[in-house]
Order: structure tokens, then sequence, then C-alpha cells
């Protein structure tokens, strides 16, 4: 059977009037390599999430692997993305499994893998009108926002733990931004957790002890959720904490959808529903094997945009190495010997900008802030989401991330409604 892929031109040079569409290749060599660099853009941010959560990175490599594999096959090899560990799910996944157990956190994260695939179908079939009443510009950027910012207490949790080696890794982070142009510039989260290692091994940080006997080849550990049925409490009460995160993943989802399509064609913007049905799939499966949940990798757009090549082709390359990865025990036992100072510089940073991702939403937008149903709805959701309120009812227990996404649909619209009523907006 014929790959689905036309070569571009001679396959080896791109000129600066064009893009390699997603259906087009550059010659093998070059598309494996391009596959290697998407690799390199995912890893920093993919390994860090069950790093910081405490589930196995081998798993979580593998099962991003497999999911970006599914993104290409769903959406029909026609929008080029990596599907990687969610940042969204971090405080969720850490108080479940301090609550109960790491099988809590994947029922969660299944149950909001299930509800984003559905509402992906929804979208499918009916366009995203409906979405962008839901989720106005503001609403989405302050649920973003208030998501990054919700961690900051875990950042410096971490800091503490080593204040030297965590500014040795915030500063390289800085400084290989600006330092670093085109690629190397876009991986300055890897690159800053390199330097900050590399320190903590000379500051003596880092137990190496678990690494010889870990096997080259091997399956990764699996972890099955909790049962629903036979442990109540622990699957049915962490919901409430889990499924708001789902609005984060749609607004991360359309605005990955179209940022590719502004750069290659407008019609991908059609397979925003094929997207999200992708990413929740993906997201499913990761929890049913003990994998961390998945979303769309702004990195690795970033990438395209600096090389000016959207072929799928590359992405295939990417998914097959990661899974490659996750099959090293190896490989996850490194990831596991970073030590928290190394997190914490690097988290400061990372968190924080997912805070400023928010932002970004409102100014891309133009979200008018003169209006008070923004001011309140951007307000109110962010001293929630950075205070973490938290409401117990019962054994169920509401915090932050989910009272502050709730709080920033229902304030936005109530107001609005009530403002078109009376003639006050």
């Amino acid at each position: 059977m014929a790959l689905p892929w036309t070569l571009h031109g001679d396959g080896k040079t791109v000129p600066a009037s064009e893009i390699v569409a997603p259906d087009e290749r550059l010659t093998w060599p070059r598309t494996i390599g391009l596959g290697g660099q998407h690799v390199v853009a995912m890893f920093g941010a993919t390994f860090l999430v069950p790093v910081l959560t405490g589930f196995p990175p081998s798993t979580t490599l593998l099962f991003s692997g497999i999911g970006t594999l599914l993104f290409l096959l769903i959406t029909g090899n026609r929008l080029p993305s990596y599907v990687g560990s969610s940042f969204a799910f971090i405080a969720p996944i850490q108080a479940a499994t301090a609550a109960h157990s790491m099988g809590s956190a994947l029922f969660g994260i299944v149950s909001v893998g299930l509800l984003l695939a559905i509402i992906g179908a929804v979208v499918h079939l009916t366009g995203t009108g409906w979405l962008e009443v839901l989720m106005p510009p503001v609403v989405a950027g302050s649920i973003v926002a208030l998501i990054g910012f919700n961690l900051a207490p875990a950042a410096w949790n971490n800091v503490k733990t080593a204040p030297v080696t965590a500014i040795i890794t915030l500063a390289a982070v800085i400084l290989c931004t600006v330092v670093f142009r085109g690629l190397l510039g876009r991986l300055s989260i890897f690159i800053g957790v390199v330097i900050g290692y590399i320190a903590a091994v000379l500051f003596g940080q880092v137990d190496f002890s678990h690494v010889a006997s870990a096997a080259w080849i091997g399956l990764p550990p699996f972890t099955l959720p909790s049962n629903p049925f036979t442990e109540p409490n622990a699957t049915w009460g962490v919901l409430p904490s889990f499924l708001p995160i789902v609005l984060a993943l749609v607004a991360e989802n359309v605005g990955h959808v179209r940022g590719v399509a502004q750069l290659t064609k407008p019609e991908v913007n059609k397979l925003t529903g094929r997207a999200l049905l992708a990413d929740g799939i993906s997201t499913m499966i990761a929890g049913i094997g003990g994998g961390s949940a998945t979303t769309t990798y702004g990195e690795n757009i970033g990438v395209m945009a600096a090389t000016r090549v959207y072929s799928t082709a590359a992405y295939w390359v990417a998914g097959i190495v990661a899974i490659l990865l996750g099959i090293s025990p190896k490989v996850g036992a490194v990831i596991n010997t970073i030590p928290a100072g190394v997190l914490g510089g690097v988290t400061t940073a990372l968190y924080g900008l997912i805070g400023v991702i928010g932002i970004k939403i409102w100014l891309d937008n133009r979200v008018d802030f003169s209006k008070p149903k923004n001011q309140f709805t951007a307000a109110i959701a962010l001293i929630i989401g950075v205070a973490d309120f938290t409401l117990s009812a019962g054994k169920i227990t509401v915090a932050g991330i989910a009272l502050g996404a709730i709080a920033a649909i229902v304030v936005y619209h109530v107001m609005n409604a009530v403002a078109r009523w009376r003639g006050t907006d």
C-alpha cells in the first residue's frame, strides 16, 4: 500500500514562501530528523508531569506515543499534532493520590477523557458555535490562567528543598530562551532541566541507585483505575475536581487547531471535533493503563512554525520514537532521579507560563476589560483558583480549579443575561 504523503519539491529544501503541507513530506532521512525534533520538543514537558504526580514516566511516554498515532488516525492524517502530558491535571491528581490512591486519580482521568470524547463527537456533528457561546474568550482565558496559578504552592514546595539548585535551573531556562535562536530557544525548558540536573549531580542530590538495575528493554508498569462499584468514595468523590478540567482541554485543543489552520489551510478548522474526540480517547486509554492524561502540545506547533514543515509523517516518527522510549525501563529510571530542586526551578517558570497562556487568550481575542462582566468573571475565577477555595459536602470535595472554572462560566453568563435584560452592559 502506498504511503499517504507526496514529496514536497525536491524533498530537501523548503523555500521561504512555502510550507510543507500535512499530506506532504521531505525525504525520509529529513522526515526522521524532524520527527526527532518533535520528540525533543515534547519530552521536557511530557516527562515532567509524571515526575510531579508520581506516575511512571515510561508508562506516560508509551501512552503519549500511542495517543499521538491514534490522534493522527482519527483526524484522517490531516492534522499534525503531538499529544503529550497535560499540566491541567496536576492539582487534582495530586489531591486524589494523597487522599486515596493512584487508581483514584486514574478514574478521574478516564472520566475526563470520556467527557472530552463526547464533546468532540457533538462538535463534529454540530460545529463549534455552542462552545464559543459557552466559553467566550474571557471565560476560557480565566480557566486556563487559574490552572497555572493554582499550582504556585506546589512549585514553592519543591524550590525550598534545594533553593540553589532551583535558582540555577530557573536561570538556565530564562537565559536559554533569549540566548539561543530557533529550535534551541524553544527547548529552553528541556535545556534548563539538563543544566539544573547537572548542578544537582555536582551537589550530590541525585540518587542513581535504581538506574543500574533497570533493564534497557521491557514493558513499563501498568495500573488500573479504581473500581467505582467497590470504591465509590475514591472514584465518584473525586469527579468534581476532575471534570472541570475538560474546559481547559477544549480551550487548548481549539486554540491549537486554529493555530495550525492559520498557518496551513482554513479547512483544518473543520477537524476540531475529531481533534477533541481523538484527545479524549487518548486520555481514556492512558488513564486505563496508568499513564498521564494527554493534550495537544503547543511546543510542537512552535517547531512547525519555525521549520515550516507541517507534515504528519514527522509525527508518525515522533509517536513511534516515544513508544520505543516507553518500553525502556532504563529511561524511566533516569527520569525518576530528577530531584525536587530541579523540578522547583522549572515549574516556577512552567506553571507561571500556563497562567500567562490564559492571559494571552484575553489579549489575542481583545477582551474588553472595561466591561464589568469581564472584570468580575476574571477576578473571581482567579482569586478562587489562586487561593484554592475548597467546598466540602459530605465526602465530596470541590477544590479551587473546579470552583474557579464553574465560577467563570456562571458569573459571566449570569451577568451577561441580567445586563442585557436591564440594558446596563
